[in-house]
């Protein structure tokens, strides 16, 4: 841990180590080009991922046909957002950590796991549960493809 945390209490430096946020990256800053690459291919990849597990969704369960939240409009702006939120945090993981992978991908499940409370709510007040279903189907694919492209496409270089 570098010598700025020194004056903050035993408890909180213990967990920024634990949480691997050090603010000494050994790496370079991804590039504007390639940030750019990543949320046009992430998000081209998510808005189809949404729609091939609708189509699968609705022919396994023909009750979710009609599902309000299964219309383009309604998933591909959410979507849209969440992709491009999480290219946007990438740079920024990689400017306080000297393990940005490590710590993105826990970052990508809590999302994710936050991202499931909306889908558990519309469930306990009255949605159907298949649909529901669906649509944490959809968010856990929007965190795969968006991390892995994200990894991919902006990978971190070396500091020289």
């Amino acid at each position: 841990m570098q010598d700025m945390f020194e004056d903050l209490p035993p408890g909180l430096r213990r967990w920024l180590e634990l949480a691997k946020i050090d603010l000494s990256p050994r790496h370079g800053q991804p590039t504007l080009a390639r940030c750019i690459a990543a949320l046009i291919v992430a998000n081209a990849g998510s808005l189809i991922a949404d729609a091939i597990l609708v189509a699968i969704g609705t022919a396994i369960f023909p009750s979710t046909r009609g599902f309000a939240h299964f219309q383009p409009s309604d998933y591909g702006k959410l979507t849209i957002v969440g992709v491009t939120l999480a290219c946007l945090s990438w740079p920024i993981v990689t400017r306080f950590t000297s393990e940005p992978r490590w710590v993105f991908l826990r970052l990508a499940v809590l999302v994710t796991l936050c991202l499931w409370l909306p889908d558990l709510w519309i469930r306990v007040h009255g949605e159907i549960s298949e649909g529901a279903a669906v649509l944490m189907a959809m968010a856990l694919a929007i965190a795969l493809i968006a991390c892995s492209t994200l990894v991919r496409v902006i990978p971190i270089g070396r500091l020289d």
